[in-house]
């Protein structure tokens, strides 16, 4: 995990802390933690006491975002760090149109993961 740049924090509107992930993913901490380290979920430090902070949008109620953990691994196999891959899924890509998170968001996981797989060439 690093500690973001205010450029992230520019980039992405909401954060949840761990807790708040496990709380919503109705599962202890300890089980949100190992989501983190299965890829399923990234979380960046952030903040005076350095808090692991997951995107907000990386959920949808009480799920992970359907798409979310292919185009992580994808990206974690391109060598992308946890504030790369954040950046990339909050920066806006013209030819989607909106943010790969937007897109994952509206089921359009397949131009996502497409375009995360090309990184790599």
């Amino acid at each position: 995990m690093t500690t973001i740049s205010n450029e992230l924090d520019q980039l992405v509107p909401a954060w949840l802390t761990l807790p708040e992930v496990a709380e919503r993913l109705e599962l202890p901490v300890k089980r949100a933690r190992q989501l983190l380290k299965e890829h399923q979920l990234v979380a960046v430090r952030r903040g005076e006491g350095n808090a692991l902070s997951v995107p907000a949008a990386f959920l949808d109620g009480d799920q992970i975002l359907k798409g979310l953990p292919g185009t992580l691994t994808l990206l974690a196999d391109n060598r992308f760090t946890e504030e790369e891959s954040v950046r990339w899924l909050f920066t806006p890509d013209d030819s989607l149109p909106g943010t790969p998170v937007q897109a994952l968001a509206q089921h359009r996981g397949t131009e996502v993961r497409r375009r995360a797989h090309a990184l790599g060439f």
